[in-house]
């Protein structure tokens, strides 16, 4: 029960992590990815087959603590934004600060409707846990997607501060799926142990991760 839940909520945080990434090039001026219909939440727009299914079942059969994914990028293009790589820096920020939003709203939920002081993800037995994993996985979606390495939306962050012709920035991006698949089959408890953590200073609970 709570693993279809917990894949509901993480494909449908995507989806809204991926739309509010459009609806911002929308409203600086690109509609490309409008035209594309990709600012909807129909999840069969933006799914993706490695990102939003092989990934996630294959942290599941690896007993991962975290679960992440992501969906097809909503394309967008540069040259219709004014400032093409502040835009992009705009555009990258929209979908953590959406996972982010959802994490700070359903937080107070569960504040309202906790009676203990711990909530428990894999063995929800309260309508405060099922709160909490909404919330543990947009925090996490929100973090992971900020670690500064492509595709990642932190990268496009990091980017606005490289040179165009830094070799940071050519190495990251020649080479940033190697980097990435590495950081989340052997560093990923690093980023439970922080989601954690903003996870007890936004709710006041512990989390029990297994």
């Amino acid at each position: 029960m709570a693993l279809i839940f917990s894949i509901i909520v993480l494909i449908m945080s995507v989806v809204i992590h991926e739309v509010s990434h459009g609806v911002v090039a929308d409203k600086l001026g690109d509609p490309t990815a409008r035209f594309a219909g990709r600012l909807t939440l129909n999840p069969l727009k933006h799914l993706d087959l490695f990102g939003s299914i092989l990934l996630p079942l294959l942290l599941i059969i690896m007993r991962s603590p975290i679960l992440i994914g992501w969906a097809k990028p909503v394309p967008y293009n540069p040259y219709n934004l004014k400032n093409p790589e502040k835009g992009a820096a705009l555009i990258g920020a929209a979908g953590p600060v959406s996972n982010f939003a959802i994490a700070g709203v359903f937080s107070v939920l569960v504040r309202i409707f906790a009676t203990g002081n711990a909530i428990s993800l894999n063995n929800p037995a309260s309508f405060a846990d099922f709160l909490g994993i909404i919330v543990f996985i947009n925090l996490l979606l929100g973090t992971f997607n900020l670690i500064p390495i492509p595709p990642l939306d932190g990268s496009k962050i990091l980017f606005l501060k490289l040179s165009e012709f830094s070799k940071a920035k050519l190495y990251l991006q020649l080479y940033g799926m190697f980097f990435l698949l590495i950081f989340i089959f052997f560093f990923s408890n690093y980023l439970a142990i922080v989601v954690e953590w903003l996870f007890t200073l936004l709710t006041g609970l512990s989390l029990t991760l297994y």
